[in-house]
């Protein structure tokens, strides 16, 4: 959901939520951490972009698949996204509570 003033300015999707998308083939996550905290676990199938080297125009192209990025909290993914929003990248989308968030449900970890 996207909110307006005083709210959220990025989309945010749920753990469940990106889960599923992930599960249909309809999702590309993009982890923004820097490579030492991707390497130590990260979404199955994520991709790393991390935020001191981060350029929209480096994203990778996900097709018909929605691009999500994510970070450990959401903070930095938050970062990124504005800086799509800069440059008008399409993307505008990021995982609520991050990594974190991930772990919490429960969900897959790859190392």
């Amino acid at each position: 959901m996207m909110f307006g003033l005083g709210g959220r300015k990025h989309e945010e999707l749920s753990a469940a939520e990106l889960a599923d998308l992930l599960a249909e083939g309809r999702a590309l996550v993009v982890d923004v951490r820097e490579p030492d905290e991707f390497a130590a676990g990260h979404i199955p199938g994520a991709q790393n972009l991390p935020l001191s080297r981060f350029s929209p125009e480096r994203l990778p192209v996900a097709g018909k698949r929605r691009l999500v990025l994510t970070c450990l909290g959401g903070k930095r993914s938050g970062m990124a996204l504005d800086r799509c929003r800069a440059a008008q990248a399409t993307v505008d989308t990021h995982l609520a509570g991050g990594f974190g968030a991930w772990t919490a449900a429960g969900l897959p970890v790859e190392r």
